[in-house]
């Protein structure tokens, strides 16, 4: 049997790369991390605005609610290294997370730049080198393991570790390049699309109230008639369109075309809205309908515009407004129509939804169901996270319980190997 020049290598610097290097390392694996970029873990770098929100509080149950359909496949990772194991690794090597009133993770500097130098320093301690300016050109399958290509010639590795990330920021290297990989393996892969993006309106009849945030929203997707998803969050209005976590996390499950109905303030039902809205006017009577609106929580531009648009003039004394009115303003405030015309495409989405179809990935192990000694890791799997350090908490799950698996197969690999020549 030919020798490999590595136990593990891992393809990707991102959090899922670096935590499976380290995992791999830490069990004794000759481990190399591969990366074609001049530097490592610039998505890391990028993240949170520079701040590197890297998970959220809860117990591993909680966090799985966070992943759309596909929460069940990530509990062996999360269970095995959740929100807590993933500070206490932090803290004992002098960084501490602090968490905001909204349950986001942070290092106490507040700079990405403390996170991925921890991760480095650590792969360094270990012995562990990160090779950049290395992208990865394919791999096959070998009699020592694999052959990975990168520019130059191939090196040799008992197990492969595929952590190279989806398709979004590619300007800081994810590029969808472990796709092909994956499926030169026979993998199948689930359809890709941005995820965590913010959605554009044409025409759009909201544009001056860019800026405006409505806590508590409900919104309903329609398409084709029929309600695919009803969510409720925070919606930011921007210039173009919507945006903010509400609709961030539901962008999964947004397609254009889609009809999204949104209420314009923290409401429960549109009969509980117009309850309000009657008691308002009653008391006031004489008062405008715009004051009126702000006085169930509706902010001034966004009232004034929805009323306008309906034919109602904003300034109509309550005490005039008819029953006919009255029932235009509920529909315009509880069910504002917005009809998606495109979504934020690759370079304003945070994720990519889609990926290697679990189906085909071992959850205990992140190892390949069709090749031995071959793991995934990261946003490369189809997998996507709310906003909020979901998405870095799974890759850094993923990553070690890829990279853990990884070497344990490698060594055992290695052990039989030298019984056999014994």
């Amino acid at each position: 049997m030919e020798p490999s020049a590595y136990d593990v290598i891992v393809t990707g610097s991102g959090p899922a790369g670096l935590m499976a290097a380290i995992r791999s390392a830490q069990a004794g694996a000759r481990t190399l991390v591969l990366e074609k970029m001049a530097r490592p873990g610039l998505k890391l770098l990028a993240s949170g605005s520079g701040k590197a929100n890297v998970s959220h509080s809860g117990s591993a149950e909680d966090l799985l609610e966070h992943y759309g359909g596909h929460g069940r496949f990530l509990g062996p990772a999360l269970r095995s290294f959740d929100g807590s194991a993933l500070r206490t690794f932090f803290s004992e090597r002098g960084l501490e997370l602090v968490e905001t009133e909204e349950g986001k993770l942070f290092p106490s500097s507040g700079r990405s730049r403390d996170v991925l130098d921890l991760l480095l320093a650590e792969l360094s301690r270990l012995g562990t080198r990160v090779e950049c300016g290395s992208p990865l050109a394919g791999a096959r399958k070998a009699s020592h393991g694999f052959a990975i290509e990168v520019p130059g010639g191939e090196l040799g590795a008992a197990c492969l570790v595929l952590a190279t990330g989806g398709r979004s920021w590619s300007k800081l290297g994810s590029t969808g390049d472990g796709y092909a990989v994956a499926a030169s393996f026979g993998h199948s892969i689930a359809e890709t699309g941005p995820c965590l993006a913010p959605i554009f309106v044409t025409p759009f009849a909201f544009a001056e109230c860019a800026g405006i945030s409505v806590q508590g929203c409900r919104i309903r997707i329609l398409r084709g008639g029929k309600a695919v998803l009803v969510a409720e969050g925070d919606l930011l209005f921007t210039h173009r369109g919507l945006s903010g976590p509400l609709i961030l996390d539901s962008s999964r499950g947004i397609r254009p075309g889609d009809l999204i109905l949104a209420t314009l303030a923290a409401v429960g039902s549109k009969a509980e809205l117009e309850a309000r809205l009657l008691a308002e006017l009653d008391a006031h009577g004489k008062r405008s309908l715009l004051r009126c609106a702000q006085g169930i929580g509706i902010a001034e531009r966004l009232a004034e515009r929805a009323l306008v648009l309906s034919g109602i003039d904003p300034s109509r004394q309550a005490s005039l407004v008819t029953r006919a009115e009255r029932k235009l303003a509920v529909d315009a405030f509880a069910e504002q129509p917005f009809t998606v015309a495109t979504l934020g495409g690759w370079k304003e989405a945070m994720a990519t939804r889609g990926g290697v179809a679990l189906p085909e990935v071992e959850a205990k192990t992140m190892g390949s169901r069709l090749v031995a000694g071959l793991f995934f890791a990261g946003e490369l799997l189809d997998i996507d996270g709310d906003t909020g350090g979901y998405n870095l908490q799974a890759a850094f799950s993923t990553g070690a319980m890829a990279g853990s698996a990884a070497a344990r197969r490698a060594l055992e690999s290695a052990r039989a190997g030298a019984g056999r020549e014994s």
